[in-house]
């Protein structure tokens, strides 16, 4: 009994990575873009011309972790970086047409299919699930693990699996 509720319990985490590294492959196919890289846009998008320190209070990621997300989008085009007027130290970040071409492309996020339909569970299963997931999280060593709140496998500074650059992918910017 014992040994089929442990089976049972690792194919159901092998689903969740299993659902995660396809989302991540469909998102890489119609975008080029990886997750993390969708959400910096994504909040770009949302808050007009806005600054990295921003972007990373908003999505809860590490200043370095913006700073390397905005560098790729910046260099295929689908972003904008430029100096303050007023203060020269600082960059702001607008989207480009070719950024909200991508961002209409993207089909929807894991995350956020999760999100809406964890948030619509009562309060106490939204936390009987947060328990067994941080207790999961100790079994398996990954409780000191720093991880940004993104349903995506791996570094998320990472390019899409299998692809160098976002340039060779976007078919926005291969043409250029």
């Amino acid at each position: 009994m014992e040994r089929d509720i442990s089976s049972a319990t690792l194919r159901a985490i092998r689903r969740i990575m299993r659902a995660s590294d396809r989302s991540g492959r469909r998102l890489a196919a119609a975008t080029g873009l990886t997750a993390s890289q969708v959400l910096v846009l994504q909040q770009i998008e949302k808050s007009g011309e806005t600054t990295p320190g921003v972007i990373a209070a908003d999505l809860q990621f590490g200043q370095a972790t913006v700073t390397n997300i905005i560098d790729r989008l910046v260099a295929v085009g689908f972003a904008t970086r430029r100096r303050g007027e007023r203060d020269k130290r600082q960059m702001l970040l607008d989207i480009t047409k070719e950024g909200r071409e991508a961002l209409n492309r993207a089909p929807d996020l894991l995350q956020e299919r999760f999100v809406a339909r964890f948030e619509a569970l009562p309060t106490w299963e939204q936390a009987m699930m947060l328990a067994a997931l941080e207790r999961l999280s100790e079994l398996l060593d990954a409780s000191d693990i720093d991880a940004a709140p993104l349903l995506d496998s791996g570094d998320i500074n990472k390019a899409p699996d299998n692809l160098t650059t976002l340039r060779t992918v976007s078919p926005l910017t291969s043409a250029r």
